[in-house]
């Protein structure tokens, strides 16, 4: 369930609907065999959501912005569990790059090489989303609130 904001298109997250939503997809995505904890983070915070993971325990941690960029709960939360089920090929690829590139983070190679695989890792996620979301009968709209606040950060600059 995703409900609005009067008036405007930002998303109001609750820990219930998070929680609902984790559970349904935590079958859907076979994940049922780890421990996952919800937060919401009541900070001001760049990031719509993210995940952190305990691989060796299966246990992980959604934090979900209670003001996200996001406008499609589901979504964000399909993201999120997208990053725990590739998260071991995530971190054998980051372990690749700091072999060829070494650990200097400055390095404009491994910069590259990071960037390049940090955008591949992103759009697949979303486009795994999209899909899952999509098979499993989501009606709801998908998210363009990053477009959203770029179109609405360039409108502002030209006033």
């Amino acid at each position: 369930m995703i409900v609005y904001a009067s008036g405007c298109n930002k998303m109001v997250v609750s820990l219930d609907a998070v929680q609902e939503l984790l559970q349904k997809w935590q079958d859907i995505l076979r994940l049922r065999d780890w421990d996952i904890q919800v937060r919401i983070v009541e900070t001001e915070w760049r990031k719509s959501g993210d995940i952190k993971i305990d691989m060796d325990d299966k246990k992980a941690v959604m934090l979900i912005n209670s003001n996200p960029k996001s406008t499609n709960l589901e979504e964000l939360v399909v993201h999120e569990l997208l990053h725990l089920k590739l998260w071991g090929i995530d971190q054998m690829l980051e372990g690749l790059i700091t072999t060829a590139f070494g650990e200097d983070d400055m390095d404009p190679r491994k910069g590259f090489a990071m960037r390049q695989f940090f955008t591949l890792l992103e759009s697949t996620v979303e486009d795994l989303a999209k899909g899952y979301l999509s098979a499993n009968g989501v009606k709801d709209g998908l998210s363009f609130g990053r477009l959203e606040k770029q179109i609405s950060d360039e409108i502002k600059k030209q006033r």
